[in-house]
């Protein structure tokens, strides 16, 4: 949460936190999201607790998102002022773009090379978006957890991606 601390001049403080608007227009935007989605589930059946049907995890979720950005709005009064603020640092490009390629190669790539080869190139390019991991982490990183996915999407949930698909 970030907070602007608003004191009097010449050293004198007034002691209130004023807090900063970027929270209100997260938890509004979280907020958004969840009505969204469950409006959108609400027009599925929703069936019951016991035999639900395709709307109802929509809208389940929808509510708690929405719930979750009200409580991020109204927490944004609350609290003790940060030093840090947001705005202090430069986005980090490289995360963001090794993340989103990571995304992108595993829609390319379970469509036409199969589950070993998305998860592998998603995992491994994603991590490359750490600046800390090297190759090798990054290797080890995606073998553990392409190992992982197979063991329990083709074999456990029999998800209808092939393991190979060339």
């Amino acid at each position: 949460m970030t907070h602007a601390w608003v004191g009097g001049g010449a050293g004198e403080s007034t002691g209130v936190i004023k807090p900063n608007r970027l929270d209100y227009y997260a938890g509004g935007l979280v907020m958004l999201l969840g009505i969204g989605a469950a409006y959108t589930g609400s027009g599925y059946e929703m069936g019951s607790l016991t035999r639900m049907g395709p709307g109802f995890f929509p809208t389940a979720l929808g509510v708690l998102l929405a719930f979750v950005g009200v409580l991020i709005a109204g927490s944004a009064s609350f609290g003790e002022a940060d030093e840090v603020h947001a705005t202090s640092t430069p986005p980090d490009w490289r995360g963001w773009i090794c993340i989103i390629a990571g995304a992108l190669l595993f829609v390319l790539f379970a469509s036409h090379g199969g589950l070993l080869l998305a998860t592998f190139s998603c995992v491994f390019v994603a991590a490359m978006g750490d600046r800390t991991n090297t190759w090798k982490q990054a290797a080890l990183l995606a073998a553990g957890v392409t190992v992982f996915g197979i063991v329990v999407f083709a074999y456990g949930l029999r998800v209808q991606i092939p393991i190979v698909g060339f």
